[in-house]
């Protein structure tokens, strides 16, 4: 270990598996370490159940109704990829979807006055909705079609809209969008947490609805997809990445200390050895003195032996409960999986609410999203503190990645990701940088 590395990687959670994977591609020697003896970190999925249990300190295990304890592979983050997103490309570019298998998630609901709609993300969707009358789809038909054919570099695709300048609230106003059209439209398809967005101008709103529509385009059933065995995946397909141009893994290494010189980083101490290192990347729990707290999320991982009430029985979807729909500032989540994408033991379902904390009471704000799970087998209840670091490593060459949000899909993570890197090189991340060299593909055959 008492080597030179260009770039040390503290944690094995996706943001520093991906960024270890660039690193390496990019002809960076890289040293990846973690404590725990397992790939992902907080982003990892647990197996057997049994460690689950243990996990959240249920010392009577599973019950014999639970199926096999290997069947189970359950993701403590949940999120979904989006179809045309930024992680699915980046999977592409990489190559690293040689090492996995997705499903289309089946569908993707909103939630309006205690009941459960599909999201209508289509012209025909939309008008056969039940989630306006007949005028409003005609108003939110013409919104939609505006939305497709808006192009940021053809002025004439804006009717009137300044995509700098011109706000979302103003965009709806134009189009006279009802207030519960525009709960659906920011949060289910442009995937907003809280309401903050209304005021800022429209163009990132008009972005994100087209990457729901264009997602939803590539599969058909929703735009979300799923990783077979669950989201642990992830970081491991990334982590072979690595390991192929070159990387060095060690699990189970503990970190004693970062060595500072003036302070700048020279590298990690573990086990009475020094590694040095130009640059460290690591998650917030390597540096508890250099991030600040920015707020909690609560997660309830339930396990059901029954599809979702109002789902048409789908085996996998999301289900999105607007804040304005239950007085909150932010949205809950529900996403479910089950024994489909090897998840769960046969005819099992797992569920897991999430929303970012607001009160001292966290368990009664997840409320409306249990109702909608009724009866549950078991509950496991999780409550994260978020943290962002203090400063930008621009000086100390520390580059912390931020905790994963209460979002159900990957967009923030990527855009962390894309932080880091551009902080980091020096030049804005590139897609094209992460295209693996068609000759040097370290011991492994062309497939």
């Amino acid at each position: 270990m008492d080597e030179e590395y260009d770039v040390i990687v503290l944690g094995t959670g996706l943001t520093e598996c991906i960024l270890s994977g660039i690193m390496s591609v990019n002809g960076k020697k890289v040293l990846h370490m973690d404590r725990n003896p397992y790939y992902g970190g907080e982003s990892s999925s647990i197996t057997p159940l049994e460690e689950l249990y243990k996990r959240f300190e249920l010392l009577e295990g599973p019950p014999e109704s639970m199926g096999r304890g290997r069947d189970w592979n359950v993701d403590l983050i949940p999120k979904f990829l989006m179809a045309n997103g930024q992680l699915v490309k980046m999977l592409l570019y990489t190559e690293v979807t040689r090492y996995l298998d997705f499903k289309v998630v089946e569908g993707s609901f909103v939630y309006k006055g205690g009941k459960i709609y599909k999201v209508p993300s289509t012209e025909t969707e939309a008008l056969a909705s039940n989630l306006m009358g007949m005028f409003e789809k005609r108003r939110f038909r013409k919104f939609l079609v505006f939305v497709a054919n808006f192009d940021e570099n053809d002025p004439k695709s804006f009717e009137g809209v300044d995509p700098q300048t011109t706000s979302m609230r103003d965009v709806y106003r134009k189009f006279d969008l009802g207030q519960d059209v525009i709960d659906f439209t920011g949060h289910a398809l442009a995937l907003y947490r809280t309401d903050d967005y209304l005021d800022q101008p429209c163009l990132e709103t008009i972005n994100r609805i087209k990457l729901y529509s264009e997602s939803l385009a590539r599969y058909g059933k929703s735009p979300y997809l799923y990783p077979l065995y669950g989201l642990g995946e992830l970081p491991q397909g990334f982590a072979r990445l690595s390991a192929i141009y070159g990387g060095t893994y060690m699990l189970n290494k503990p970190v004693d200390d970062i060595i500072m010189e003036n302070g700048k980083v020279v590298g990690v101490k573990s086990e009475g050895e020094v590694a040095r290192c130009k640059q460290l990347i690591c998650d917030p729990s390597y540096i508890p003195e250099r991030v600040r707290k920015a707020g909690q999320v609560i997660r309830i991982i339930c396990i059901l032996s029954h599809p979702i009430k109002n789902t048409s029985d789908a085996n996998s979807c999301q289900i999105i409960i607007p804040q304005n729909q239950v007085n909150r500032k932010s949205d809950i989540y529900v996403c479910m999986i089950s024994y489909a994408h090897n998840v769960a033991a046969q005819g099992k379902y797992v569920a897991i609410a999430s929303t970012t904390v607001e009160t001292a009471d966290p368990e009664k704000e997840v409320e409306p999203a249990l109702e909608l799970l009724e009866p549950i087998d078991q509950k496991f209840v999780a409550i994260s503190d978020l943290y962002e670091p203090i400063d930008d490593g621009s000086e100390s060459q520390v580059f912390c990645s931020c905790s994963y949000d209460a979002t159900t899909h990957f967009e923030t993570t990527c855009n962390d990701i894309k932080d880091i890197y551009k902080r980091m090189a020096g030049s804005a991340f590139d897609f094209e940088n992460m295209k693996r060299k068609q000759n040097d593909v370290f011991g492994e055959a062309d497939q």
